[in-house]
Parts: structure tokens; C-alpha cells; sequence
């Protein structure tokens, strides 16, 4: 029933994105919108399918109801197939009881019997927060001409960020030796991105020991990498030289949409040889008013500009009425700006109401934070709401 294949790819895409905040309240992270008509998981299922990796299982946990219909068949991917394609791994009950994923090697370890029915020689562990193209048939080809037990991709990071990722260091032939999770003092800037292709053998005895250590955290970066590098594995890194951006941020997620915009984009979505999948269908034209002014921004089908909209990217639906200002943000699927708003430099979700006259969000040179208005929230008319209530600045809630 089941054909055997090469490789198979498990996405993690159960996590919290607590760090979206009002952003991820009722959708899991990697169903968050970006660049307008797009969602976070759309990368690496198009990532997938680019490489010719096509039996695909992604795993989710938290509020799954929104990815799990985005993902439905798996059609827009050509991902619907009678044999592979994707499937939606959630948690689920066995003889031993109900269980939730307890860490991203746990989640794997679940779904050792997903990964069994197809045979692969290798797997393939991705995650679903991440904005990049990548092919990742030249990975799994380093991986095999190495010889390799388990390759990890590595992105140079400046230093002084290093302390954030997994770091490693390599001899001067790619081998691994040595990685720390999150070194408070990095000495070395390859950064883990999160990419790994085991050998499947290797991976379920690894695997299988982890779950069995009840001091383990059941996390790769913190366990899995570390336990096979003491026992001598063969261990290679996979450098990436491309655009990458892990969009677990409200920063950065404002931050890789920005990149989107300009004459030269940091990154573009518009590579026809490597093309961006989605399930967003067709869209009526946008429609720039009398008075609208659009100037280096990224606009929606169907959006109705009336007012000003600079250095701005807006999802399909958005109107801007006449008199309003929107600059520096980032607008999602069917906001609506009233007659004389301002909106600077701020995030708002989905279906958002910002009344007439209002005012969110500061200019982003006079600003300390993002201000980010929750989906379906309205701001009132006249009301002017410029600063997070919170001294860090990560949101606000009308």
C-alpha cells in the first residue's frame, strides 16, 4: 500500500509561537500570514516539493485547527498523492494512553510508525517557522557522499547573535566536532538552522535511547546532536548561503516582511525556478482611489486604496478609506483603516477594525516597539494608542 521511498520529511509545526503573543492566540505559528498572500509553513512544503521530496508528515499540536485546514489535501503543493504526499500528524492516543509532544525529538519518536511505512534510507527534520529556499536534494547528496550518520545545515550568524542558535564547530573537512545549544559564550558563529538528515537506522537508536533517559529534555539541539557527537558519529554540516529568517519574533516576522520590499528585495518571491506554493486562491485586482498613494509596498488582491499607504505590506482585502496614512507596517487579510487613521509602524491581524481618526503606532525612528493589534480587534474611532501597555512593547490589545 505504501511505497517505499528515499527520503522522508517530517515537519515540526506543533510549537506555541508564544513569542508572536497576540499573533499566535488562536492559530499556531506556522500558520501566521506573511508577504501578503502567503502563510510561514508555505516555505518549507515548497521547499519540499522543489527538491523532489514529496512523502511529507507534519506534525502539529497546538491550536492546529487553521494549519489543518490550510494544509487540507496538500493539493497546492502537489502534495496529494496516493502514495506519500502529506499527512497532519497530530498527538494521538495509543494502548499506553494520550500523550503530547514533549520536545521536538519526542514529536519524531511518536511517529517512528509514519516514518516505518514508507522504508526511507533517510529522514529529513525540518521546522515550520522559518522564512528561506532551500534545495534540499543537495543536502541529502552531501549527506550520502560523506558518509554521513547525521548532517546538520549551518548558517554563519554575526557573533554577537550566535548565543541564540545551536552553535558548532567543524574540522576543515565539514565534520562536526563539537555543538552546544544556546552557549551563553559562543566561540564559534555556525549557527544550526534546525535542518538535519539522519540515516533512519541511526536516527530511530537514537531515538529510542532518548525517550528511554526520564532526565532528558526529548529536544534535538539539547540531547539528540550532543548524545550522538560524544559517541563518535559521523556528523557533517551542510552550509547555507542564502536568505534565512527565523520568524519566531514579532521583530523579525515585521522584519522579513520589510525585506520583501525595494528595487532589490533581500528576498524575493517572484523566483521562477524556485516558486512559493500557497493555498491562497485567485484574488479580484486591487483598486488605488483618486486620492490613494501607494509608494514601495506590497499590495493585496482586492485591497481598496483611498489613502496613503508607504513602505507597507497588505494582505488581500485590506481597505485604507481616504485621508488615511498607513506607513511601515504590516497589514493582514481584510483590515479595514478608516477615513483619517494613522497607522505606524505596527502589525495588524486579520479582519482588525482601526476606527476613524485613530491613531497606532508611532514613526519607526521615534517608536521603542512595534504596536500590534490582535485579529478581529477595533480600535474606536479618535482613539490614539502609541505605546505597548507593557514595558517590553510586545503588544496590545483593544
Amino acid at each position: 500500500m505504501y511505497k517505499k521511498t528515499e527520503c522522508v520529511a517530517m515537519l515540526l509545526a506543533g510549537g506555541q509561537g508564544s513569542r508572536l503573543y497576540v499573533l499566535t492566540e488562536k492559530t499556531a505559528k506556522p500558520a501566521v500570514s506573511y508577504g501578503g498572500k502567503y502563510r510561514i509553513i508555505d516555505f518549507p512544503l515548497s521547499n519540499c516539493i522543489n527538491s523532489g521530496i514529496s512523502t511529507l508528515g507534519v506534525l502539529t499540536q497546538y491550536q492546529p485547527l487553521q494549519l489543518n485546514e490550510y494544509i487540507g489535501n496538500g493539493q497546492p503543493w502537489d502534495l496529494d498523492r496516493m502514495s506519500g504526499g502529506v499527512t497532519v500528524l497530530p498527538p494521538y492516543q495509543g494502548k499506553d494512553g494520550a500523550d503530547w509532544y514533549k520536545g521536538t525529538a519526542n514529536a519524531i519518536f511518536q511517529n517512528l510508525d509514519f516514518i516505518r511505512r514508507y522504508d526511507p534510507a533517510y529522514v529529513l527534520i525540518l521546522s515550520g517557522d522559518h522564512i528561506y529556499k532551500m534545495d534540499y536534494a543537495k543536502m541529502l547528496d552531501q549527506h550520502k557522499k560523506t558518509g554521513a550518520e547525521c548532517t546538520i545545515a549551518v548558517l554563519e550568524v554575526p557573533i554577537e547573535e550566535a548565543s541564540r542558535f545551536g552553535i558548532l564547530s567543524t574540522d576543515e573537512d565539514g565534520r562536526i566536532t563539537d555543538f552546544e545549544e544556546k552557549p551563553p559564550h559562543p566561540t564559534s558563529a555556525k549557527a544550526s538552522m534546525g535542518i538535519y538528515i539522519f540515516g533512519r537506522d541511526v536516527l530511530e537508536r537514537y531515538l529510542q535511547a532518548d525517550d528511554a533517559d526520564e532526565t532528558s529534555a526529548k529536544d534535538f539541539g539539547k540531547n539528540v546532536i550532543p548524545a550522538m557527537l560524544r559517541d563518535g558519529c559521523r556528523m557533517y554540516a551542510y552550509p547555507f548561503r542564502g536568505y534565512w529568517k527565523d520568524v519566531g519574533t514579532l521583530t523579525s516576522l515585521w522584519e522579513a516582511n520589510m525585506d520583501l520590499l525595494g528595487e532589490k528585495p533581500a528576498f524575493s518571491l517572484t523566483d521562477a525556478h524556485w516558486r512559493i506554493y500557497s493555498r491562497g486562491g485567485a484574488e479580484p485586482p486591487h483598486l488605488i482611489g483618486e486620492y490613494g498613494r501607494v509608494v514601495n509596498s506590497m499590495i493585496g488582491g482586492g485591497c481598496e486604496i483611498h489613502g496613503i499607504v508607504e513602505n507597507s505590506v497588505l494582505s488581500a482585502g485590506v481597505r485604507v478609506a481616504r485621508g488615511a496614512f498607513v506607513k511601515d507596517s504590516v497589514i493582514m487579510r481584510g483590515v479595514t483603516v478608516g477615513e483619517g487613521a494613522t497607522v505606524n509602524y505596527s502589525i495588524i491581524d486579520a479582519d482588525a477594525v482601526i476606527g476613524a481618526g485613530a491613531v497606532v503606532g508611532k514613526p519607526q525612528s521615534a517608536a521603542s516597539s512595534l504596536t500590534v493589534i490582535g485579529g478581529g480587534m477595533s480600535v474606536k474611532a479618535g482613539v490614539s494608542i502609541c505605546e505597548s501597555p507593557d514595558e517590553s512593547g510586545r503588544e496590545v490589545r483593544v
